[in-house]
């Protein structure tokens, strides 16, 4: 395990209490930060919006709301969730695909199954919040350069300046302006 389970915090929702006691002492041992339990999906919810854990660990059969309902609910959150099921349908994991989970486990599993699902669910949430970071970044560059072909062009036509004496007017404008 890495270094940063230490500072990881997790909520585990189970409805099958024992499984549940489990798992919460498997993540307690690797030094994850359990910071909450759930035996139902409505609960597991909760939880996951007063809590913002890090990770959610969640069985797909709970009573109330069921596993995958709950991490649709929770995937606008954008915290990753590991599904865990007895059953291995292709369906269950069609829809958990659907609603974003990270990683899905199917019963029984031992902790050399749960542990390393937690570290590639967490790996590839780190990697897909720094691709959104980059495409939104990447759609604001493209918005400011879209921004100043549009003021080249129209300082091409007022001023009758070449698109390199126009994109110069706009730098020095720029910096006279310190934008």
């Amino acid at each position: 395990m890495t270094e940063q389970t230490t500072q990881r915090r997790v909520v585990v929702a189970e409805d099958e209490s024992l499984i549940r006691m489990d798992i919460v002492e498997t993540l307690r041992d690797k030094g994850f930060d359990v910071v909450g339990e759930a035996g139902d999906g409505n609960k597991a919810v909760e939880l996951a919006f007063a809590l913002k854990p890090d990770l959610m660990v969640m069985d797909i059969k709970m009573p109330d709301l069921d596993g995958l309902s709950a991490a649709e609910k929770i995937a606008e959150l954008k915290i990753p969730v590991v599904l865990l099921t007895a059953f291995s349908q292709q369906e269950l994991v069609t829809r958990a695909a659907e609603v974003g989970a990270m990683a899905f486990l199917v019963k029984p599993f031992s902790p050399q199954d749960l542990l390393p699902a937690i570290e590639i669910a967490l790996s590839r949430h780190a990697q897909l919040i720094a691709l959104e970071t980059e495409i939104q970044d990447l759609g604001e560059r493209l918005e400011t350069r879209k921004l100043v072909e549009r003021a080249k062009a129209v300082l091409s036509e007022k001023m009758k300046l070449t698109e390199p004496e126009a994109f110069r007017w706009i730098q020095k404008a720029s910096m006279d302006r310190r934008l």
